[in-house]
């Protein structure tokens, strides 16, 4: 049984960190779709632009992975990177196709709980006030769609950078939509409040540069696992990921590491052929 987590959202939940920033992320029973079917998740998992990165969900995946040895997670990227709450109504071509997506993974899949993360193309005092009840319809007609009606939505906090880089400007009332997506966590059952606090961007001060993602999908999976807001820093978010990291690859995912470096011309046919066979012992 594959359990499967829906991402919906903006950038910030696509993802736009630095590969060369952190180490890989490579698990064979950690899943994404494409096409509607799953594949061994590689990164960037949530392709919606060209300069889609590192995202949240690895590190939230992996995470789970901890805790469930033996299971695998499916992950079902839908952000889009630049939308607003308006471009998610009930309705709209991103909510169809998350609904779509989600469907297709049903098939084969548990849909375990809905990843969000979105608010920086919302941030003016107008929309925040609105934000709440528009943010609710969205949501409640989601778990409808999908009947899933007590499924757990991970809602993440906007960063505490936004207004100090090069477009700060737009972002003056960032505050405002943090405030709301905190107290809609709260005031909504099963929905919990992911905070930002403490994480960094990249130079343009919009992204969460690919150290922060690693951590927001560690805070992701504590919430999600606890079933309890995270408000503060926990002292073990990079000793996790430490231990993430040191995972020792397994003989199936060394083989497919080697396929892949073959199948993009990283290596000749001949040294392939060499290291496949030290990988298989003979």
């Amino acid at each position: 049984m594959i359990h499967s987590f829906l991402m919906i959202g903006q950038s910030n939940m696509a993802g736009r960190g630095y590969f060369k920033e952190v180490p890989s992320i490579y698990d064979e029973h950690i899943k994404m779709q494409r096409n509607g079917l799953w594949q061994i998740m590689s990164e960037p998992i949530n392709f919606d632009r060209p300069s889609s990165g590192v995202g949240l969900a690895a590190s939230f995946a992996a995470s789970w992975r901890l805790d469930n040895p033996e299971d695998e997670i499916g992950l079902i990227p839908c952000a889009d990177g630049g939308t607003s709450l308006d471009d998610w109504v009930v309705g709209s071509a991103l909510f169809e196709n998350a609904i779509s997506q989600a469907k297709l993974a049903q098939r084969t899949s548990r849909l375990s709980g809905i990843l969000w993360h979105q608010g920086e193309n919302d941030c003016s005092p107008e929309k925040a006030e609105i934000y709440s009840e528009k943010f609710a319809v969205i949501i409640k007609t989601l778990r409808q769609e999908l009947n899933v009606p007590e499924i757990p939505l991970m809602i993440g906090g906007l960063g505490d950078f936004l207004p100090n880089g090069i477009f700060g400007k737009y972002f003056a009332s960032y505050a405002l939509i943090n405030h709301e997506l905190e107290d809609f966590a709260k005031a909504h059952a099963n929905s919990y409040f992911v905070t930002a606090k403490g994480l960094t961007a990249n130079a343009d001060n919009i992204h969460f540069n690919a150290l922060s993602q690693r951590i927001l999908g560690v805070r992701y999976y504590s919430a999600f696992r606890d079933l309890k807001h995270v408000l503060e820093l926990h002292n073990d978010e990079e000793n996790r990921l430490t231990t993430i990291y040191n995972r020792p690859y397994t003989q199936t995912e060394k083989i497919k590491l080697l396929e892949h470096e073959f199948a993009v011309g990283n290596i000749e046919s001949k040294d392939f052929l060499s290291e496949l066979a030290i990988l298989n012992g003979k």
